[in-house]
């Protein structure tokens, strides 16, 4: 039963008390959660046709809680034994001779705990420093045939995943003569191809008997529906009456699309921290987004390890062509495109058009490559010129200030990671970012092979439309066409267009300009960078 107490305004909370949980793997009795299974339909079906697979789905989504619930449910049957393993901490070995030793370590320390193979875990036998001899006399034990889940594997390095695949190859095809688990399963963020890539990057392969080539179908964790999010908030409000207001749900699904870590992220940051468990102030739309400015700027764990993605250049490549709207002509099956797609930093739309993966990992991914601009305009720009006596912002002034920085400053060092091509996109993006910050946000729009990056910088009640491209991207009759479509959209009418010229022939007058147009009826500044 649920206690609570009631001390002035607040509500004290019971150790029984569940929560949204941002923070591991989820239990029933601990947290708001849907059933597990649900989001893993006919799994249970290639288990028990003995079938060995790859489970992928993106860091913070699910994997772990949904492999416990598998192991207890495949356990609660009674027909097979199941067993989960982490591998997580042997990340850093790169030679086998320590890293098998290790992941060896790790399996007899679980078993150890496990009533049914504790004996064995203990013996002579399970002394061991082979995975796949470690695996024959797990299954020996077993007195059913017997399921492993391999969790974290991706997180094994170079030739210590190459040796740890190779032995369960060997005892996958003698399991019909030697004991063997009946059923494995590697999980992990990345599916079968990236560990296929990294074999050959290295130039051994695993043969043409490999397990892993036998794939039922591509398993993975979806994130939430728009109707899941809404059961998840319900189980929040049948427990403490704590109502959220029409429309969160929708702006909840907008912000994250699904993504589980942000969606429990959001409703914990208003339960805990902005209503401090006042259960019957209700949770408005307001509260959510200023839960995901909160969100963004703190950077807890989850977004940091994944921001730290963008340093790498296979991630980058793909990334980088997004921020500038440029088609990099790569196609689906490439290794490094099924890679950010994995890792859920970037997502196909419904036009097969790849865009970030939810509109709060597109502001950080923004934010996170921009950080170093934006600390050089806070230095440079301590008194607010922009602000205008009715609140709104000084939009030519802005535009002209920029400008002069940019002429200024662009052969400077700006730290952006590697991305020299988005490098003037950045720094603008940095440079409103500082502008908005505390009282306004910036809405971006991007998606590869559009040519172009659109911002709807809010500020207070005012809005204003923003378009960056390239000079080589520049159409004197496409581009503003494309901005006039957007202002259309947004309703305004007026907007910028910031055309940045690389061209290191030319000088800055001729790349320096400002005019303005009118093009169906839209007031169209055009600056040149």
């Amino acid at each position: 039963m649920r206690v609570l107490r009631a001390v002035g305004k607040y509500c004290i909370i019971s150790a029984m008390e569940k929560c949204f949980n941002i923070a591991g793997p989820c239990f029933p009795d601990e947290h708001y959660m849907l059933p597990a299974l649900e989001r893993l339909p006919g799994i249970m079906r290639i288990v028990e046709q003995r079938s060995y697979f790859v489970l992928h789905a993106a860091r913070q989504s699910g994997k772990t809680t949904a492999l416990m619930a598998l192991v207890e449910e495949i356990n609660k049957k009674g027909e097979m034994n199941a067993l989960y393993f982490t591998v997580e901490t042997v990340q850093r070995f790169t030679d086998p001779r320590d890293g098998i030793p290790k992941i060896v370590e790790r399996m007899r320390s679980a078993l150890v705990n496990n009533p049914i193979f504790r004996d064995f875990a203990v013996s002579d036998a399970a002394q061991t420093t082979d995975v796949r001899e470690l695996l024959s006399g797990v299954a020996a034990t077993s007195k059913k045939p017997l399921v492993v889940f391999f969790d974290e594997v991706d997180c094994l390095s170079d030739d210590t995943l190459v040796t740890f695949l190779r032995q369960l190859r060997d005892g996958y095809v003698t399991r019909r003569t030697s004991p063997f688990p009946a059923s494995i399963a590697l999980v992990g963020m990345r599916d079968i191809r990236d560990y296929k890539a990294r074999i050959r990057s290295d130039g051994q392969t695993l043969g043409d008997a490999s397990p892993f080539n036998i794939i039922k179908r591509d398993l993975t964790i979806s994130n939430f529906s728009r109707d899941d999010v809404a059961r998840l908030y319900a189980q929040h409000t049948e427990a403490t009456g704590q109502v959220f207001c029409d429309g969160v749900v929708d702006r909840v699904y907008e912000y994250t699309r699904g993504q589980p870590w942000l969606v429990n992220a959001l409703a914990e940051e208003c339960v805990e921290i902005i209503h401090e468990y006042r259960y019957d102030e209700p949770i408005t739309v307001d509260d959510i987004a200023t839960a995901k400015e909160k969100i963004i700027r703190a950077r807890g764990t989850h977004v940091d390890s994944l921001m730290e993605r963008l340093k790498e250049p296979r991630v980058r490549r793909v990334v980088e062509p997004v921020i500038l709207g440029r088609d990099p002509f790569l196609s689906e099956f490439d290794d490094d495109y099924r890679y950010v797609l994995d890792l859920g930093l970037l997502r196909e739309d419904e036009a097969h058009m790849l865009v970030p993966g939810n509109p709060m990992y597109a502001e950080i991914m923004i934010r996170y490559l921009s950080a170093t601009e934006q600390k050089r305009f806070y230095n440079d720009y301590r008194t607010p010129f922009w602000l205008k006596p009715d609140g709104s912002l000084d939009m030519p002034a802005l535009m002209l200030e920029f400008q002069r920085f940019w002429r200024e400053n662009s052969g400077a060092d700006h730290e952006v990671y590697g991305y020299n091509e988005a490098t003037p996109h950045l720094v603008l993006m940095g440079y409103l970012q500082r502008v908005v910050n505390g009282g306004g946000r910036i809405v971006r729009e991007m998606a590869l092979g559009s040519k172009r990056l659109d911002l709807c910088v809010e500020f207070g009640k005012f809005r204003y439309a923003v378009e960056l491209k390239m000079k080589r991207n520049f159409s004197p009759t496409e581009s503003p066409a494309q901005l006039v479509g957007y202002l259309d959209h947004l309703k305004l009418p007026e907007g910028w267009m910031a055309v940045f010229d690389d061209d290191k022939d030319k000088s800055w007058d001729e790349k320096i300009y400002t005019r303005d147009e009118v093009v169906d009826g839209k007031t169209i500044h055009f600056i040149g960078l």
